[in-house]
């Protein structure tokens, strides 16, 4: 009896270590959908600004040479993070000019990236992604 009473509590620690880990094994990996090592230029006009978690996005437009427009989203920080750098659900309108830099997607018929900084040209508001939350300024 009383080994079974001292298996009981390694088996709830077991049990809730394994519990514990699933969010973290389903939370997928910036490397294998971005190549983290390249970096891409977007300049272009937002068409709507997600804000949300696990991951929020900047969903772009941008227009070519020859007036061809291409959608990008662009996935950058949770909601919570984003919030600790002075970033809100308002901070990102349609119809605002953007400067996107960021890790391409290795499937570029797909049009992402990972989101690295963001400039907003018309006030100069920039969110550089730094270690640690990342930085904003003006």
């Amino acid at each position: 009896m009383k080994l079974a009473v001292m298996k009981l509590p390694v088996l709830c620690l077991a049990a809730g270590a394994f519990i514990a880990a699933i969010p973290a094994y389903a939370h997928h990996s910036f490397a294998a959908a971005y190549i983290e090592d390249q970096t891409v230029t977007l300049d272009g006009k937002v068409s709507a600004f997600l804000y949300r978690n696990p991951h929020s996005y900047v969903e772009m437009e941008t227009t070519d040479d020859r007036g061809a427009v291409t959608k990008w989203a662009a996935e950058w920080f949770g909601s919570g993070r984003l919030s600790r750098v002075g970033v809100d659900p308002d901070t990102f309108k349609p119809g605002d000019r953007v400067i996107i830099t960021g890790a391409p997607g290795r499937d570029a018929s797909q049009h992402r990236v990972h989101l690295k900084t963001i400039l907003r040209p018309s006030d100069g508001f920039k969110v550089d992604r730094m270690p640690r939350g990342g930085g904003k300024g003006r």
